[in-house]
Protein backbone atom coordinates (compact mmCIF):
# COMPACT_ATOMS: atom_id res chain seq x y z
CA UNK A 1 0.00 0.00 0.00
CA UNK A 2 1.60 3.07 -1.09
CA UNK A 3 2.38 5.72 1.79
CA UNK A 4 1.33 9.15 0.44
CA UNK A 5 1.66 10.77 3.69
CA UNK A 6 3.97 14.69 3.54
CA UNK A 7 4.98 16.60 5.76
CA UNK A 8 2.37 19.30 6.15
CA UNK A 9 0.52 22.26 4.56
CA UNK A 10 3.73 23.97 3.04
CA UNK A 11 4.92 20.70 1.50
CA UNK A 12 1.62 19.90 0.15
CA UNK A 13 1.00 23.39 -2.37
CA UNK A 14 4.67 23.46 -2.88
CA UNK A 15 4.92 22.91 -6.44
CA UNK A 16 1.40 25.11 -7.11
CA UNK A 17 2.20 27.86 -9.84
CA UNK A 18 0.67 31.02 -10.50
CA UNK A 19 -1.92 30.69 -13.33
CA UNK A 20 -3.00 27.18 -11.65
CA UNK A 21 -6.74 25.99 -11.36
CA UNK A 22 -7.28 24.67 -7.81
CA UNK A 23 -10.70 23.59 -6.58
CA UNK A 24 -11.35 23.62 -2.77
CA UNK A 25 -13.93 21.84 -0.99
CA UNK A 26 -16.00 23.42 1.78
CA UNK A 27 -19.22 24.82 1.94
CA UNK A 28 -19.31 28.74 3.97
CA UNK A 29 -16.84 28.09 6.32
CA UNK A 30 -17.42 24.28 6.75
CA UNK A 31 -15.08 21.49 5.74
CA UNK A 32 -12.93 24.23 4.15
CA UNK A 33 -9.10 23.53 3.87
CA UNK A 34 -7.41 26.07 6.55
CA UNK A 35 -4.18 24.81 6.65
CA UNK A 36 -3.87 24.84 2.94
CA UNK A 37 -5.12 28.36 2.19
CA UNK A 38 -2.58 29.73 4.82
CA UNK A 39 0.10 27.98 3.06
CA UNK A 40 -0.69 29.44 -0.19
CA UNK A 41 -0.73 32.86 1.27
CA UNK A 42 2.95 32.31 2.05
CA UNK A 43 3.90 31.13 -1.30
CA UNK A 44 2.47 34.18 -2.42
CA UNK A 45 0.88 32.06 -5.48
CA UNK A 46 -0.85 34.05 -8.28
CA UNK A 47 -3.57 34.68 -10.96
CA UNK A 48 -5.38 31.35 -9.52
CA UNK A 49 -8.34 30.18 -10.57
CA UNK A 50 -10.40 29.00 -7.95
CA UNK A 51 -13.87 26.56 -8.33
CA UNK A 52 -15.21 26.65 -4.58
CA UNK A 53 -18.57 27.06 -4.00
CA UNK A 54 -18.29 30.16 -1.93
CA UNK A 55 -15.34 32.38 -1.47
CA UNK A 56 -15.38 32.20 2.53
CA UNK A 57 -15.53 35.31 4.01
CA UNK A 58 -13.24 38.99 4.46
CA UNK A 59 -10.75 37.52 7.08
CA UNK A 60 -11.00 33.69 6.63
CA UNK A 61 -10.82 30.78 3.66
CA UNK A 62 -10.61 31.91 0.41
CA UNK A 63 -11.37 35.20 1.39
CA UNK A 64 -7.62 35.80 2.76
CA UNK A 65 -6.34 34.84 -1.19
CA UNK A 66 -9.04 37.45 -2.37
CA UNK A 67 -7.49 40.28 0.10
CA UNK A 68 -3.76 39.68 -1.10
CA UNK A 69 -4.79 39.15 -4.99
CA UNK A 70 -3.73 35.99 -5.55
CA UNK A 71 -7.08 35.11 -7.17
CA UNK A 72 -7.58 36.05 -10.63
CA UNK A 73 -11.20 34.09 -11.30
CA UNK A 74 -13.67 32.77 -8.85
CA UNK A 75 -15.89 29.96 -10.44
CA UNK A 76 -18.78 29.29 -7.76
CA UNK A 77 -22.30 29.85 -6.55
CA UNK A 78 -22.63 31.87 -3.36
CA UNK A 79 -20.31 35.01 -2.31
CA UNK A 80 -22.32 36.71 -0.02
CA UNK A 81 -20.68 36.76 2.93
CA UNK A 82 -17.61 38.43 1.36
CA UNK A 83 -17.37 42.24 0.93
CA UNK A 84 -14.08 41.93 -0.31
CA UNK A 85 -14.98 39.88 -3.11
CA UNK A 86 -17.69 41.98 -4.15
CA UNK A 87 -15.86 45.45 -4.16
CA UNK A 88 -13.92 43.34 -6.86
CA UNK A 89 -16.01 42.35 -8.81
CA UNK A 90 -17.78 45.28 -9.12
CA UNK A 91 -14.29 47.03 -10.02
CA UNK A 92 -13.73 44.49 -12.37
CA UNK A 93 -10.68 43.56 -10.44
CA UNK A 94 -11.68 40.27 -10.16
CA UNK A 95 -13.34 37.70 -12.99
CA UNK A 96 -16.41 36.22 -11.37
CA UNK A 97 -18.47 32.61 -12.67
CA UNK A 98 -21.59 32.63 -11.10
CA UNK A 99 -22.98 28.80 -11.49
CA UNK A 100 -26.32 27.62 -10.25
CA UNK A 101 -25.21 25.31 -6.96
CA UNK A 102 -26.42 22.08 -8.15
CA UNK A 103 -24.84 22.71 -11.25
CA UNK A 104 -21.58 23.47 -10.00
CA UNK A 105 -21.65 20.67 -8.20
CA UNK A 106 -22.83 18.07 -10.61
CA UNK A 107 -20.19 19.79 -13.27
CA UNK A 108 -17.60 18.68 -10.16
CA UNK A 109 -19.14 15.76 -10.27
CA UNK A 110 -18.82 15.09 -13.64
CA UNK A 111 -14.73 16.12 -14.00
CA UNK A 112 -14.34 13.19 -11.36
CA UNK A 113 -16.71 10.89 -13.23
CA UNK A 114 -15.00 11.68 -16.77
CA UNK A 115 -18.20 12.72 -18.23
CA UNK A 116 -17.54 15.79 -20.24
CA UNK A 117 -20.92 17.00 -20.40
CA UNK A 118 -24.51 16.84 -19.40
CA UNK A 119 -28.01 18.69 -19.73
CA UNK A 120 -30.06 19.92 -16.86
CA UNK A 121 -32.78 22.25 -16.69
CA UNK A 122 -31.18 24.60 -14.43
CA UNK A 123 -30.25 28.38 -16.10
CA UNK A 124 -32.76 27.39 -19.20
CA UNK A 125 -33.92 30.72 -20.61
CA UNK A 126 -31.75 33.02 -18.07
CA UNK A 127 -28.32 34.43 -18.81
CA UNK A 128 -26.86 31.37 -17.30
CA UNK A 129 -27.57 29.92 -20.70
CA UNK A 130 -26.21 32.38 -23.55
CA UNK A 131 -23.73 30.78 -25.67
CA UNK A 132 -25.12 27.40 -24.49
CA UNK A 133 -26.55 24.24 -26.37
CA UNK A 134 -29.86 23.34 -25.56
CA UNK A 135 -32.27 20.38 -26.31
CA UNK A 136 -35.44 19.17 -25.94
CA UNK A 137 -36.22 16.10 -23.78
CA UNK A 138 -39.39 14.81 -23.51
CA UNK A 139 -40.80 18.18 -24.27
CA UNK A 140 -38.31 20.35 -21.89
CA UNK A 141 -35.97 22.51 -22.78
CA UNK A 142 -32.27 20.84 -21.08
CA UNK A 143 -28.92 23.30 -20.96
CA UNK A 144 -25.79 21.46 -21.49
CA UNK A 145 -22.63 22.20 -19.05
CA UNK A 146 -19.51 21.29 -19.63
CA UNK A 147 -17.35 19.21 -16.75
CA UNK A 148 -14.61 21.03 -14.38
CA UNK A 149 -12.01 19.82 -13.50
CA UNK A 150 -8.36 21.23 -11.72
CA UNK A 151 -4.76 21.57 -11.59
CA UNK A 152 -5.17 20.58 -7.78
CA UNK A 153 -7.99 19.75 -5.75
CA UNK A 154 -7.78 20.30 -2.21
CA UNK A 155 -9.68 19.21 0.34
CA UNK A 156 -10.35 18.55 4.27
CA UNK A 157 -11.41 15.74 6.16
CA UNK A 158 -12.34 14.63 9.72
CA UNK A 159 -10.04 11.40 9.52
CA UNK A 160 -7.96 9.35 6.75
CA UNK A 161 -4.90 6.90 6.70
CA UNK A 162 -1.76 6.75 5.49
CA UNK A 163 -3.22 5.56 1.49
CA UNK A 164 -5.42 8.69 1.33
CA UNK A 165 -8.51 7.10 2.30
CA UNK A 166 -10.97 9.51 3.99
CA UNK A 167 -14.28 10.24 6.19
CA UNK A 168 -15.80 13.51 5.90
CA UNK A 169 -17.78 14.53 9.18
CA UNK A 170 -21.05 16.39 9.80
CA UNK A 171 -21.91 19.49 7.10
CA UNK A 172 -18.15 19.02 5.97
CA UNK A 173 -19.15 16.34 3.58
CA UNK A 174 -20.42 18.88 1.18
CA UNK A 175 -18.40 19.81 -1.44
CA UNK A 176 -15.37 17.57 -0.39
CA UNK A 177 -16.08 14.41 -1.99
CA UNK A 178 -16.98 15.70 -5.42
CA UNK A 179 -13.53 18.15 -5.36
CA UNK A 180 -11.50 15.15 -4.39
CA UNK A 181 -11.94 13.05 -7.24
CA UNK A 182 -12.09 15.85 -10.11
CA UNK A 183 -8.33 16.91 -9.24
CA UNK A 184 -4.85 15.59 -11.37
CA UNK A 185 -3.84 15.97 -8.02
CA UNK A 186 -5.80 16.02 -5.18
CA UNK A 187 -4.30 17.05 -1.78
CA UNK A 188 -5.84 16.09 1.78
CA UNK A 189 -5.55 17.50 5.22
CA UNK A 190 -6.90 15.72 8.18
CA UNK A 191 -7.79 15.94 11.77
CA UNK A 192 -6.69 12.90 12.84
CA UNK A 193 -4.24 10.78 10.18
CA UNK A 194 -3.94 7.25 11.38
CA UNK A 195 -2.74 3.79 9.97
CA UNK A 196 -4.03 1.71 6.80
CA UNK A 197 -6.44 -0.83 8.04
CA UNK A 198 -7.84 1.59 11.26
CA UNK A 199 -11.20 3.35 9.02
CA UNK A 200 -14.30 0.90 9.21
CA UNK A 201 -14.23 0.62 4.83
CA UNK A 202 -18.17 1.46 5.09
CA UNK A 203 -17.52 4.59 6.15
CA UNK A 204 -14.82 5.60 3.43
CA UNK A 205 -16.19 8.63 1.66
CA UNK A 206 -13.30 9.04 -0.59
CA UNK A 207 -11.26 6.57 -1.78
CA UNK A 208 -7.43 6.58 -1.65
CA UNK A 209 -6.87 6.01 -5.33
CA UNK A 210 -8.25 9.27 -5.55
CA UNK A 211 -5.48 11.02 -3.03
CA UNK A 212 -2.26 11.67 -3.76
CA UNK A 213 -0.86 13.70 -0.81
CA UNK A 214 -2.33 13.70 2.61
CA UNK A 215 -0.90 15.12 5.90
CA UNK A 216 -2.35 15.98 9.74
CA UNK A 217 -3.50 19.37 10.00
CA UNK A 218 -3.66 21.57 13.09
CA UNK A 219 -5.09 24.63 15.26
CA UNK A 220 -8.34 24.45 12.98
CA UNK A 221 -10.65 27.50 14.25
CA UNK A 222 -13.58 26.47 12.39
CA UNK A 223 -15.51 29.54 12.30
CA UNK A 224 -19.42 29.62 12.22
CA UNK A 225 -19.74 32.18 9.05
CA UNK A 226 -23.46 32.84 10.87
CA UNK A 227 -24.41 31.89 14.73
CA UNK A 228 -28.19 31.81 14.85
CA UNK A 229 -29.51 31.55 18.91
CA UNK A 230 -33.05 30.34 19.33
CA UNK A 231 -35.22 32.31 22.01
Amino acid sequence: MINKVISGADEAVADIKDGSVLMMGGFGLSGIPENCISALLRTGVKNLTCISNNAGVDDFGIGLLLQTRQVKKMISSYVGENQEFERQLLAGELEVDLIPQGTLAERMRAGGAGIPAFFTPAGVGTEVAEGKEMREFDGKMYLMERWLKADFAIVKAWKGDTAGNLIYRGTAQNFNPMAAAAGKITIAEVEELVPVGTLDPAQIHTPGIYVQRIFQGKDYEKRIEKRTVRG
